[in-house]
């Protein structure tokens, strides 16, 4: 299994020179499986990157998985070039649970008068799935899936393949329990023993105490507590903040280092750039 991000970045696109090291891109994840099967986790401005690869070789079945409606995790859709290419095959995957039908969440990512083009004119054959049961497979890939604790719901995902695990949940509030979300202890065995997790980690201590509580995000701290209950391998902070400079993502790495080694532990933790990739 390789992971490859081509997103990090949490609520808006952001560009400048203090944002070169981890990206200014939103969400998207590309995984290929070793059946050869690809999976692309959201679709936020990451996506248009990867499409422009894409482009660049013989076409190929897309699994496009989404984890929730909200902008920052769809807006790259239309700008994916696969999309309006002809022969090419993309199968749309959500959760039971969203609060439309996936067909109708992505199209209104390319509706008048906010898209030239709109979704019907596209030439792609594109096919909405919904995950309605735990055994999910994508080629050689089992996928597990949980509820989110988010506003407007959503999930993340656990993919499985060859013994080794991949454990993603972005846009995911450990301290707050909003409708439909799980408890602590849940995301503790979702995530339990995973090779990799990438969990959001948008928020200070500060930040979330004096402004952002119930928002949908997780202090980095609370995300590091889980990966250590968990008894996970690797740790990625994940959905950095806009207006989070690279010194400052770093600042925040190198204090959860310093805690992990205070705890006498094997985590190893990052932050998640556009430029990472991973083989398990």
């Amino acid at each position: 299994m390789k992971i490859r991000c081509w997103g990090s970045r949490g609520s808006i696109a952001v560009s400048g020179c203090d944002f070169i090291k981890y990206g200014g891109d939103t969400t998207c994840i590309e995984v290929e499986a070793a059946s050869g099967d690809l999976i692309v986790i959201d679709a936020g401005t990451g996506i248009r990157l990867l499409g422009n690869r894409l482009m660049n070789e013989s076409p190929r079945r897309i699994n496009l998985l989404l984890t929730h409606a909200h902008w920052d995790h769809l807006s790259g859709f239309p700008f994916f070039k696969p999309i309006y290419r002809k022969g090419a095959e993309i199968k749309i995957h959500g959760p039971q649970n969203t609060q439309d039908s996936l067909k109708r969440i992505i199209s209104k990512t390319m509706t008048a008068p906010y898209f030239p083009i709109e979704f019907e004119d596209i030439n792609a054959d594109i096919s909405f799935h919904n995950m309605k049961h735990k055994d999910y497979s994508i080629g050689s890939v089992k996928i597990d899936t949980i509820p989110i604790s988010h506003p407007n719901q959503g999930v993340g995902y656990r993919l499985e393949e060859d013994g080794k695990s991949f454990v993603f949940l972005t846009d995911n509030e450990l301290t707050f329990h909003h409708p439909f979300g799980l408890d602590y202890d849940d995301y503790v065995k979702f995530c339990k023993g995973a090779d990799i997790l990438f969990h959001d980690a948008e928020y200070t201590r500060d930040e979330y105490e004096t402004q952002t509580r119930g928002w949908g995000h997780s202090v980095f701290l609370d995300t590091l507590q889980l990966a250590l209950d968990a008894g996970v391998k690797t740790l990625g902070l994940f959905h950095q903040n806009q207006d989070r400079k690279d010194s400052e993502v770093d600042k925040m790495v190198a204090e959860c280092r310093t805690l992990i080694k205070k705890h006498g532990s094997s985590l190893e933790c990052f932050a998640v750039s556009a430029s990472t990739e991973i083989t398990l």
